[in-house]
């Protein structure tokens, strides 16, 4: 009967939209960091065993980052920084102050927002706007690319590949965003997980964290590059990483 048609076929094209949003939001499973250090380590930025790759999310911001510049002068290390598109064209002198202290650049996306609430098309044209800014700005397109909060799409995938992107997660993390979060607390949380082979992941901007919250992971910086030396891992940017 026509009624009947008409439910199966409305059951039919629910049944088809679900499974499509499943299938776009299925690489969300890669925010699990047990998960994805044992099953996608590439993605997980997992690397070289004698090695560390320490990055940087959500700069530049001239009000902090600097300070992590210092620091890592201080120590003759380098890092890579995955800078937000926006941010960025606000402060282009402070992006390219970066690259010539032999920092990798990165991106973060051109804003913080998450990648799997924005279809193809939106998702596509955030990463291409934020990799040109960055290569306008340092003459060098950038290779890498890290999503905002960690979370990737199917449309991100196949964004970052047109573009040539490879995204990187990460291995250990800091948790330097909160308002509790101290030196002491982040460096507890990185080493509770670091291994050879890892990548940090911390913070040089507040621009999505409590207010202050960068000077935790600045404080605890030293310790944890202590915690590297102690080890014999050496510590640089995602470049010197790979296997």
């Amino acid at each position: 009967m026509p009624t009947n048609r008409l439910a199966y076929a409305a059951l039919g094209a629910t049944a088809l939209a679900a499974t499509a949003a499943a299938a776009y939001a299925a690489p969300v499973v890669s925010t699990l960091g047990p998960f994805r250090n044992r099953f996608m380590p590439r993605l997980a930025g997992q690397g070289h065993p004698d090695h560390i790759a320490l990055t940087f999310d959500d700069g530049p911001d001239p009000l902090s980052t600097p300070f992590f510049l210092r620091a890592l002068a201080k120590r003759r290390v380098h890092a890579t920084f995955f800078l937000l598109g926006s941010a960025a064209h606000r402060t282009p002198a402070l992006v390219r102050e970066i690259a010539a202290a032999g920092h990798e650049i990165a991106i973060h996306g051109w804003l913080h927002r998450p990648l799997l609430l924005r279809g193809p098309r939106a998702t596509y044209e955030d990463l291409a706007r934020a990799r040109d800014t960055v290569a306008d700005i340092t003459g060098r397109p950038p290779v890498l690319f890290r999503p905002p909060y960690g979370v990737m799409s199917t449309a991100a995938h196949l964004s970052a590949a047109r573009l040539s992107l490879t995204p990187v997660l990460w291995t250990a993390w800091g948790e330097d965003w909160t308002a509790k979060a101290t030196p002491e607390s982040v460096h507890r949380t990185v080493t509770a997980d670091l291994r050879g082979g890892g990548t940090v992941l911390l913070h040089d901007s507040d621009c999505t964290s409590a207010p202050g919250a960068w000077r935790s992971a600045l404080g605890a910086l030293p310790r944890i590059l202590d915690f590297c030396e102690e080890r014999d891992l050496s510590v640089g940017p995602l470049r010197e990483h790979r296997r």
